[in-house]
């Protein structure tokens, strides 16, 4: 029997009295695509530590190929064993696709300049042999997320290491993208590479994986091939609760309330022209493809779209695509796609993140009253459960759902007649996933009309409706009761 790849035997790793892992024990082998799947605070994070050498276990082993891990003050040996692929791109936009693959340690001549040929042949080795498609001499700015994801694994790759660690890759992607990149890890697997995929899209986990494993509270909950894991089952394996189908929202009574978003031929980018409205306490949704231009349409409502032109009203009141503030005070609240990005100042506590759409609201002559923003910030924690050591922690410090919550409570905090969310669910896991929706739910009851943007089906479900954008057009507006078929093939553009 042919030893593992990667494993971990015995292990435990404690940040004071919190068990990050507790006896955890599995194994990756040769050729195969492992899922490593758990909620948010589970071990996940923990353990890739672990298994790449950034952190040592208090006890337990950790083994390659059956040999001990190498020392963990040496880098080189440990790239050459395994790599990392990190959720957030860790590419240089202004350099090119060479450079990025081999940052840091170009070729030189003699002389000590770079030896540029050299690194473009390296680079274009490296992708016909790994069947990457990209020229190697491109901007890094000018690709696709999905191509800098596979700059990225070359990368790893190109190091020696055959054992790759894909850390939530797939959360910055649209359907299309996913498909394409899912492709290449195919590739990549036939050609002997071996994976561990950590994913909180449980579809994806079905899609491409051989093998799960499911961290719980830190510990080791199974370890099962997928094709003999039901999803059901797989969900309580990592919420130690019993899964629950979706419930259906009730009929919404268009008549019986009034329009309060009316956005008219707004264009700009590739969007040509859309037109939607939505009514109080309406839940729609807002699905399409990458670069179909439902970012743009989400970020135009939110005044954050320069670019773009159109007739936006909220209650009456004109928002201009352009004006962050017009957008505020028309009383609209905008969650983006990216927590990181856009979303959250990780430096700075829960209380001072929740609160930044409210500060002409927390004080006078500019002057915030630390102590009535600080009763608003747990006020709204104790609504969203935001689960934190209190008002004054570092919001850098919270586990993804929790960061996720914040925005959510800054989105909030103005009591929003419109709520617009991009993705609102991407990068968090299937728990936080349940308890969002049902903050949105809670929004939508008391009046606030709320559009969601995704591609997400577990997203879009709840939707009294959802306009679908293909090629910057609305090419369907689908009731509630759609099939998933349905849905997908009007995103795909299949219908259109």
């Amino acid at each position: 029997m042919m030893q593992p790849v990667a494993q971990a035997i015995d292990v435990n790793k404690r940040y004071g009295s919190t068990a990050a892992l507790d006896a955890v024990t599995f194994a990756i082998a040769p050729g195969e695509t492992h899922a490593l799947v758990g909620r948010n605070g589970a071990g996940k994070s923990t353990l890739v530590s672990l298994l790449t050498g950034l952190q040592q276990p208090d006890s337990g082993t950790i083994l390659f190929d059956g040999e001990p891990a190498p020392p963990y003050g040496d880098r080189a040996a440990w790239r050459s064993r395994v790599a990392c692929v990190y959720q957030h791109s860790m590419i240089v936009p202004h350099f090119t696709v060479a450079e990025n693959i081999f940052l840091n340690r170009y070729p030189r001549r003699r002389g000590g300049g770079i030896a540029w040929n050299q690194l473009r042949e390296r680079a274009r080795a490296l992708m016909d042999e790994w069947h990457i498609g990209l020229d190697v001499e491109a901007r890094a700015s000018a690709l696709s997320v999905e191509e800098r994801q596979l700059i990225e694994i070359v990368r790893a790759l190109s190091f020696g290491a055959r054992f790759v660690i894909l850390d939530e890759p797939t959360a910055h992607l649209e359907s299309a993208a996913i498909a394409r990149l899912f492709a290449h890890l195919r590739s990549l697997k036939d050609a002997g590479v071996t994976m561990l995929f950590i994913s909180h899209h449980l579809q994806e986990v079905y899609d491409v994986c051989d093998t799960v494993t499911v961290l719980r509270d830190g510990k080791r909950i199974c370890t099962s091939a997928v094709s003999t894991l039901g999803k059901d089952a797989l969900i309580e394996a990592m919420t130690g609760e019993t899964a629950e189908p979706v419930a259906q929202t009730a009929t919404f009574d268009r008549k019986a309330s009034p329009v309060v978003l009316d956005a008219r031929d707004v264009r700009g980018g590739c969007v040509q022209g859309v037109s939607l409205a939505l009514r109080t306490g309406e839940l729609v949704g807002l699905a399409g493809i990458g670069g179909s231009g439902t970012d743009d349409i989400a970020r135009a409502i939110a005044g954050l779209a320069p670019q773009m032109r159109g007739e936006i009203t909220v209650d009456g009141r004109t928002v201009d695509p352009a004006v962050v503030r017009s957008a505020i005070e028309a009383g609209v609240g905008f969650v983006p796609r990216d927590r990181h990005e856009e979303g959250l100042v990780l430096g700075l506590s829960v209380a001072e993140n929740a609160t930044m759409t409210i500060d002409d609201l927390l004080g006078r002559f500019g002057f915030i009253e630390s102590r009535k923003r600080d009763a608003v910030a747990r006020e709204l924690m104790t609504r969203l459960d935001i689960v934190a050591s209190g008002a004054q922690q570092p919001v850098g410090e919270l586990s993804g759902g929790n960061q996720q919550k914040t925005v959510l409570a800054r989105a909030l905090a103005r009591r929003p007649k419109v709520l617009v969310l991009v993705h609102p669910t991407a990068g968090v896991d299937v728990k936080s996933k349940e308890t969002l929706l049902q903050d949105v739910q809670r929004a939508r009851e008391s009046g606030t009309a709320v559009l969601i943007v995704s591609d997400e089906v577990e997203d879009l479900r709840p939707c009294d409706r959802v306009y679908v954008i293909f090629g910057g057009r609305i090419v369907a507006e689908i009731p509630a009761g759609w099939h998933e078929n349905e849905l997908v093939a009007q995103i795909e553009g299949v219908s259109a």
